[in-house]
């Protein structure tokens, strides 16, 4: 993984960024586990070059030592991710429409 994102670096740098980079991106940011997100929360002191934080949208510490975590909103990415590939009628639109909209009665 870590070779996939220095040749995303490279052709963002280069300007060569392609489709399949961004949806691989998408992909990742819906898929990704947040266990490195967790660990930065419960650990005195992690190794940050170490960690995966992608998926971490905010972090707050209190004084008290109540930790809070915000990731980013997945829904949002999965939107994101059907708009970029386009909805080829396999269903994710009416899924991804259900998840965002809550129940009717």
């Amino acid at each position: 993984m870590e070779e996939t994102r220095s040749t995303l670096k490279r052709r963002i740098r280069e300007g060569r960024l392609r489709r399949e980079d961004v949806l691989r991106r998408l992909a990742e940011l819906a898929f990704g586990q947040p266990n490195d997100c967790v660990r930065l929360a419960l650990e005195e002191l992690p190794d940050l070059k170490g960690l995966d934080l992608s998926l971490l949208s905010e972090i707050k510490r209190s004084d008290k030592g109540m930790v809070e975590i915000r990731l980013i909103d997945r829904v949002k990415v999965l939107e994101r991710l059907e708009q970029a590939m386009g909805d080829e009628g396999d269903g994710m639109g009416a899924l991804l429409q259900a998840l965002g909209s809550p129940e009717e009665p």
